[in-house]
């Protein structure tokens, strides 16, 4: 594990591969860690690239410089995060890869900042969330994959988030991923990523401020107003999304993709869940291998 500092957080991070190999970096997503791409990473620096794997903000040892920081998990605050995180590596440029709130993190800087980004590999597709239209109400069958959204936006749900972080994420991923067998040691692997102290608040704000329930942090206002009008990812982009995903099926992600407008192919891979990095690992190294083989 390494850190460097941004003007926010220390980040802590995983590198594996060259340093002057071209630069990928993996993003994870919630409730989870940088475990996600243990089968990715490693294939990936034995083909040369320089792979890093940060921690996000509430996770890990990823930790805030200062006190009076918002605790904030919105989407603008997790994708200035990133962009900062390659300014304090003098990486100008990389291939990104995530989903969930990693995904979103991607999305974002592939959206504002594109000349960043050489390539993106979107893990259940479009990830920018469209805050102004949070209070239309989903299909019932949608509402109800969105319980612990809705248990978070409680006292109660604070509460029980603190006292059984794990015990939620092993529901969750079994939720999520149905046919992903995944044993007890590797969830008490990824487990001492939630006991970071700003686990739970982050959460939980990220939870409420979708929905238009928390304020974000002002600093990032001007970035949440770029992101509300949904804008076009021009970047060269693969997604990938498990047809089993049981958290966001892949037929929900269809009408957004459309906001791809460098989209090289859209794969859905049978029997593959949420945590589609570990579930599938080959086939987000045959998607960076296919981005950075492109002529641009």
């Amino acid at each position: 594990m390494k850190t460097v500092r941004t003007p926010v957080l220390e980040i802590a991070y995983e590198e594996f591969g060259p340093p002057d190999g071209q630069p990928v970096i993996l993003l994870h997503g919630w409730p989870s860690d940088v475990h996600d791409y243990d089968g990715v990473a490693p294939p990936l620096a034995e083909a040369g690239f320089r792979v890093l794997v940060p921690w996000l903000r509430g996770f890990g040892a990823t930790r805030f410089l200062h006190p009076a920081t918002p605790r904030s998990g919105q989407q603008a605050a997790i994708g200035t995060d990133l962009r900062d995180f390659m300014d304090a590596l003098a990486i100008p440029r990389a291939l990104l890869v995530g989903y969930d709130w990693g995904g979103r993190a991607a999305n974002v800087v592939a959206a504002l900042w594109p000349e960043r980004v050489s390539g993106l590999v979107a893990i259940t597709g479009y990830g920018i969330q469209d805050i102004a239209a949070s209070a239309r109400p989903a299909a019932a069958e949608q509402e109800h994959r969105y319980w612990y959204q809705w248990y978070f936006h409680t006292e109660r749900g604070i509460a029980g988030l603190t006292a059984n972080r794990v015990d939620i994420t092993r529901l969750l991923w079994r939720l999520w991923s149905p046919n992903w067998q995944f044993d007890e040691a590797t969830l008490q692997a990824t487990a001492p990523s939630l006991d970071n102290p700003d686990f739970v608040a982050v959460t939980i704000q990220s939870y409420r401020h979708r929905y238009g329930n928390a304020p974000g942090d002002p600093v990032y206002d001007g970035i949440e107003a770029q992101l509300a009008v949904q804008p076009k990812i021009t970047v060269p982009t693969i997604i990938l999304h498990g047809e089993d995903d049981d958290v966001g099926p892949p037929a929900g992600s269809l009408p957004r993709d459309r906001l791809f407008t460098a989209l090289i192919v859209r794969r859905n891979l049978p029997r593959a869940g949420h945590f589609l990095s570990r579930e599938n690992p080959e086939d987000v190294v045959a998607a960076v291998k296919e981005l950075a083989a492109r002529k641009e």
